[in-house]
């Protein structure tokens, strides 16, 4: 596309940019954090130096950000996109934030004559570097089909359905995740529990019915406590405060959601919020009775 101005140039967000830059598209990037825009800039990503100047021109915008607060106030707040963008622009959220909201802002959207489609991904640093995220959409047809190649160059869209889809999609990704971690630091657990050694184990499990991307990613992670995060145990509470949230309102039960959330708000509670997601095995090893090693990484 002509212009595209990306809103949050974050851990995620600059590498997708980056990638649209890689494309062909002609991308402005803005950031709140000057830092952010710094790091951007170093990777050949133009960077504006106000929300407003970044949408000037732009064809389409992206949004990743951390919450829907964060998207309700930048998408229709005050001086917002929904002012700043001409009418027929696309807007695509990439953020993982409450389908409701999702469903609204979308509404608002098109009564301005501009499509948005909420569009979260999944795949961490790594797939937003290469380029290989798991990109859910929700949006009308038309749009999703004008939006393609933009998604296309950050990853693989699927569009699962009209305003809120791909916000429902990215929750049930999140409580899937949270659960396994949770499956995983047990396995830990119990081979300690045996007198085993867990990387041997996990390597054993590696090999048959319970592998998965997740234990071969984190697992030897959660074995020596290196809780440096990929994703920030605040952000995966987040989503599952907003799965569970979904859950209520469709009168879906979710009691494993609910189990897995209330061990990362006791990891969140002894101050390691800031920590990865798998960090969560220091709140079972706490269970436990065991006091966990110690590990890199902050509080937060």
């Amino acid at each position: 596309m002509a212009g595209i101005g990306f809103v949050g140039l974050g851990t995620m967000g600059t590498p997708m940019a980056a990638n649209l830059v890689r494309a062909g598209h002609t991308v402005r990037g803005f950031d709140t954090l000057a830092t952010a825009r710094a790091a951007a800039a170093a990777r050949g990503i133009a960077v504006a130096p106000s929300l407003a100047e970044a949408m000037r021109g732009a064809e389409a915008a992206v949004t990743m950000l951390p919450d829907t607060p964060d998207v309700e106030a930048v998408v229709a707040g005050p001086g917002g996109l929904l002012e700043l963008l001409a009418p027929g622009a696309l807007l695509i959220d990439c953020s993982s934030i409450a389908p409701a909201a999702a469903r609204r802002l979308a509404n608002e959207a098109a009564g301005r004559g501009i499509a948005m489609l909420d569009a979260p991904v999944t795949g961490g640093p790594g797939g937003a570097e290469a380029g290989t995220l798991a990109i859910m959409v929700g949006g009308e047809i038309e749009a999703y089909a004008r939006a393609e190649p933009v998604l296309r160059a950050m990853g693989r869209p699927r569009r699962m359905g009209p305003p809120g889809a791909g916000q429902a999609t990215k929750l049930c990704n999140q409580l899937v995740v949270a659960q396994h971690l949770i499956a995983v630091a047990e396995a830990i657990g119990m081979a300690r529990g045996q007198g085993l050694d867990p990387n041997a184990v996990l390597e054993v499990l590696a090999g048959g019915a319970a592998r998965s991307w997740l234990m071969e990613t984190f697992g030897k992670r959660m074995a020596i406590d290196d809780p440096a995060p990929a994703f920030r145990m605040a952000l995966m509470l987040k989503d599952l405060r907003l799965a569970l949230e979904a859950g209520f309102e469709a009168g879906v039960p979710l009691p494993a959601t609910a189990l897995a959330s209330s061990l990362m708000l006791a990891q969140a509670a002894a101050g390691e919020g800031g920590l990865g997601h798998h960090a969560v095995i220091r709140a079972y090893e706490r269970l436990a009775g065991r006091v966990p090693a110690a590990g890199g990484g902050e509080g937060g």
